[in-house]
């Protein structure tokens, strides 16, 4: 799952960044409107967690290019404001959902993940694939029955992958779809997490090669 994170306040951005990372998201992370845009235009995300009091274009004006630009990203909109007639408003704009500030980490969470669901395409609630098995909700993966003991970007290219349903995945969209912008395009974090993957995975092998475009189960 990829986020973008549009959050003007710096304490609150690092914080919720943070957290989500550790369930597992790649997350970017945009100080103002105007740079919350550019790298939605740039890169494709599962979901936008979106201030609306954003400095430089008001987080109204995001959500309605959004909308308007890209109606399968969803956009969970984030507010100060109480009163019912600003949800209905921001309802309106064209997000998907709506929290008030302050809220509880563990419900933007839960939204977080319910969104991204309806985002992609209907998926089993466990990929499968042989004596192997991916349970994205619990972050579990289990191989002849036994738990195995992967990291964050382990597991993430274990689901890209197992998800693909035996389609290529390229090195590209691994990197987009695990990793954050900050990642170096060029480096060889790709292969080196997936020799540690194949390591842990154990023989028989069951991640494939494919030369010149990237792997497959």
């Amino acid at each position: 799952m990829r986020v973008l994170l549009a959050e003007d306040h710096p304490g609150v951005a690092r914080s919720v960044a943070t957290g989500l990372r550790r369930h597992g998201a790649a997350v970017d992370v945009a100080p103002d409107g105007g740079r919350a845009l550019y790298l939605a235009r740039v890169h494709d995300y599962d979901v936008v967690v979106l201030d609306r009091d954003l400095p430089e274009i008001h987080g109204d004006e995001v959500c309605r290019a959004l909308n308007a630009e890209q109606p399968e990203t969803k956009v969970l909109m984030l507010t100060a404001s109480r009163t019912t007639d600003d949800v209905v408003e921001g309802l309106g704009l064209g997000a998907d959902d709506y929290m008030l500030k302050p809220f509880r980490f563990a419900e933007l969470v839960a939204r977080v993940n319910a969104l991204a669901r309806r985002a992609g395409a209907a998926r089993p609630a466990v990929l499968e694939h042989g004596d192997l098995r991916l349970d994205p909700a619990k972050r579990t993966v289990t191989r002849a029955g036994a738990e195995l003991d992967l990291a964050r970007k382990e597991f993430g290219v274990l689901h890209a992958l197992m998800a693909a349903g035996g389609d290529a995945v390229s090195t590209e969209q691994l990197l987009a779809s695990v990793w954050d912008a900050n990642v170096d395009p060029f480096s060889n974090i790709v292969r080196m997490t997936v020799m540690k993957l194949r390591r842990k995975l154990g023989e028989p092998g069951v991640i494939d090669t494919v030369p010149g475009v990237g792997y497959r189960m």
